[in-house]
């Protein structure tokens, strides 16, 4: 027997405003065309007036509480993943604390960018399984939209806001038995020397202002490829399985592109793959949880599953998890 990190339940969340293709071209010069058949992207959710990450963050929250079926109360551990917090400090985590009454617990935000949600896990996981903790929420939760230059058509067409949660509850399990539920296996790493890559041109202490969102595209596609691929393979050798013990893949929404050519590479079947992308947009930080989120409630990822999170964020960070649901 042992101790691990077992998923209860899911939740997401999502801005008022849908923002189409066809609007995007009358804001900047592109058009519907071009976003699809570059990025997969239809359509992107924008928060509007009284929509914080916050906000977000605690909707997604409770609706994972609600699917887990365990009262907020019981959350002794909070981790929250995102690149746009509320406010510099304190962490968004413990006002989506405050907003549960679940105060008192641990509380923290997590940097990670797009791999925000997978470092959020393996740290939450961490503290589970070494007694911190008893039950988490495991939250990714962004407003991209708010460090877009709306007047860069390479960037602005790509994001979207959302938020998406996990609850996380530390459980003895037999881990001889394959069909044990769990988080089995966890990889992830950081390469600071492509920052120029992918990176928002500001910060309190270097700028003091918040910058937008400055991206080299093809370098990053390169990249994220290659890392995704080498990441997966790590943790199905550590897991002791391979690319057909899976059930479904859960990426980070940034590309279609990059979502096809990762698949390809590892030769996994299109139909295993989540995608949200077309719907959501890139969504950083959020984008794992929404997509694993909207496949548990249209019934794709159903219990026994063998899931494979992955995601790839600026910086440049990666990681990948294993799980079985």
């Amino acid at each position: 027997m042992s101790v691990r990190s077992v998923i209860l339940g899911s939740g997401s969340a999502l801005p008022k405003r849908v923002v189409s293709n066809a609007e995007m071209a009358t804001m900047v010069d592109t058009t519907d065309e071009w976003i699809v058949e570059r990025t997969g992207i239809r359509q992107r959710y924008i928060a509007g007036e009284g929509e914080t990450t916050s906000t977000l963050a605690t909707e997604a929250a409770r609706a994972a509480l609600d699917a887990a079926g365990v009262d907020a109360k019981s959350i002794d551990l909070i981790v929250l993943a995102t690149a746009t917090p509320d406010q510099t400090f304190p962490a968004t985590a413990t006002i989506v604390q405050d907003k549960l009454g679940c105060n008192g617990g641990i509380a923290f935000d997590i940097a990670a960018v797009c791999s925000g949600f997978l470092y959020a896990m393996a740290t939450a996981d961490s503290m589970l399984r070494t007694g911190m903790a008893r039950r988490a929420l495991v939250i990714g939760a962004e407003t991209f939209s708010r460090i877009l230059n709306w007047e860069d058509r390479t960037t602005c067409v790509l994001f979207g806001d959302g938020a998406g949660a996990i609850v996380l509850e530390a459980q003895d399990v037999d881990d001889t038995d394959p069909m044990a539920p769990g988080l089995i296996a966890t990889r992830l790493h950081a390469d600071g020397a492509h920052n120029e890559m992918l990176y928002v041109d500001g910060g309190v202490s270097s700028t003091g202002t918040v910058g937008k969102v400055r991206m080299r595209g093809r370098e990053v596609f390169r990249h994220a490829v290659t890392n995704l691929a080498s990441v997966l393979s790590e943790v199905l050798e550590a897991a002791g399985r391979t690319s057909a013990d899976i059930d479904w893949v859960v990426p980070h929404q940034a590309n279609y592109r990059i979502l096809d050519a990762t698949a390809r590479k590892l030769d996994l079947p299109a139909d295993k793959v989540i995608v949200t992308v077309d719907r959501h947009a890139n969504t950083s930080a959020a984008s794992v949880p929404l997509a694993f989120d909207t496949a548990v409630k249209d019934g794709r990822i159903k219990k026994g599953d063998l899931v494979m999170f992955e995601a790839m964020g600026g910086g440049f960070t990666w990681g990948a998890c294993l799980a079985r649901v």
